[in-house]
This record gives C-alpha cells, sequence and structure tokens, in this order.
C-alpha cells in the first residue's frame, strides 16, 4: 500500500489526481521486469513502457527490498534519516507514473529529462509536505542538501543518460532552492504560496520548466 499513499501525496500536493493505482501496475520481481522490458534492471527502481501491436504496456519496478524496508519503517508516519533514501526511491518510480498518466490523459508528450527534473522535484516538495505534517512544518536538517549535492549514479550508465540525470537534478536544485528561500525561511514563511508555486510548475511543459528553473 506505500506505493498507492505515495501517489496519493503527489496527487494532492498537486491537485492533480488520476485515474490509474500505481499497484496495479507494481513489478517487485526483476526477473518478470527482465521479461517485460527486455533488459535487466538498472538499480532498485523504474517504470518501463513497451509498445505493442495496438497498446502501450506500462510497468512500474520497485525492489522488493525496498518495499520491505519502507512497510517496517514508513515515511509517511515518519520521514527520517533511516528510510530516506528508499523513500527516495520509491517516490522516484510513483513520480514517473503519476506524471506519465496525468499527461497522458491531457495528449502531452513528455520529454525524458522532464520526467526526471518533475521527480527531482517531488522527491524535495514531498518531503516538504510530510514535514509540514509530522514536523508542524520544520525542515529535516539539510533537506535540500542531501537530496541535491549528496547524490551517486549508477556506473555504466551512457554519457547521455548520465548526463540527463545530472540536468534533471541541477535544474530541481536551483527551483527547490528558489521556493526554499522565498516561501519557506521560518521568518518569511507562506506554505499557500509554495504550494501554489510548485502546482504551477508541476503543470508547465518541458521548455516552461527548464525556463523556471534557470531564472
Amino acid at each position: 500500500m506505500i506505493l498507492r499513499e505515495l501517489q496519493q501525496l503527489l496527487a494532492k500536493l498537486y491537485d492533480a489526481p488520476v485515474e490509474y493505482d500505481v499497484e496495479d501496475y507494481l513489478i517487485e520481481d526483476r526477473a518478470q521486469l527482465e521479461a517485460l522490458a527486455g533488459q535487466a534492471a538498472a538499480g532498485d527502481e523504474q517504470v518501463v513502457l513497451v509498445e505493442g501491436d495496438d497498446e502501450v504496456r506500462v510497468g512500474v519496478y520497485i525492489d522488493r527490498a525496498v518495499l520491505e524496508r519502507l512497510g517496517s519503517c514508513d515515511p509517511l508516519t515518519a520521514l527520517v534519516d533511516g528510510n530516506l533514501q528508499d523513500y527516495c526511491t520509491a517516490l522516484e518510480g510513483v513520480s514517473h507514473f503519476h506524471y506519465l498518466m496525468w499527461n497522458l490523459a491531457r495528449n502531452r508528450s513528455v520529454s525524458l529529462l522532464e520526467l526526471e527534473l518533475q521527480a527531482d522535484v517531488d522527491k524535495y516538495a514531498g518531503a516538504v509536505k510530510l514535514a509540514s505534517e509530522q514536523c508542524a512544518g520544520r525542515l529535516p536538517i539539510a533537506l535540500h542538501e542531501r537530496l541535491f549535492d549528496r547524490v551517486g549514479y549508477l556506473p555504466g550508465l551512457s554519457v547521455e543518460c548520465r548526463s540527463r540525470y545530472e540536468d534533471a537534478n541541477r535544474y530541481a536544485a536551483r527551483f527547490c532552492r528558489s521556493i526554499e528561500e522565498r516561501f519557506l525561511r521560518r521568518r518569511r514563511s507562506r506554505p499557500e504560496a509554495w504550494l501554489a508555486e510548485v502546482r504551477r510548475f508541476f503543470r508547465q511543459d518541458h521548455h516552461q520548466k527548464l525556463r523556471e528553473a534557470t531564472r
């Protein structure tokens, strides 16, 4: 149920529900993912789209061990150091699925960079939302640094793929830093303005997001 709850978190955060439940598309087994995608899992999270003759099959892979750890230490109850990495892994997969489905319902195309950029913003925005509920709005210490500076990439990535991840991280870091400085600092906290800003960003297309993140 953790993935469904994370999807509900994003749906409420952005006021952007979709009719598809991520749990119905979940793949926990690496062999099943390989059979669907025709390749082995590159990490603990992956969303795959496989085009057939008259349909597109969707799968959301989250490693079973990640889900088990989240079941034992639920970030929706308490987001802490011990579950932050697993929260990010699961939230990224849910974000990709949710954003794809939301845009497909509106006949909008989505670039791979846009998908990764939104997921990086979602991880931060979701953590802020949880903090508002769990810690009276106090952000976890060095949240921005932990999500955007202390990152690593899987070995063996192509130059193109690694560049896309790095670009998404950089753009998301700039946007989220701007949000934090304008709306989330204690003396000028404006949660309603922060929420409006991330909802606006969510609805922007690829080019609008990049312009927003480089202002």
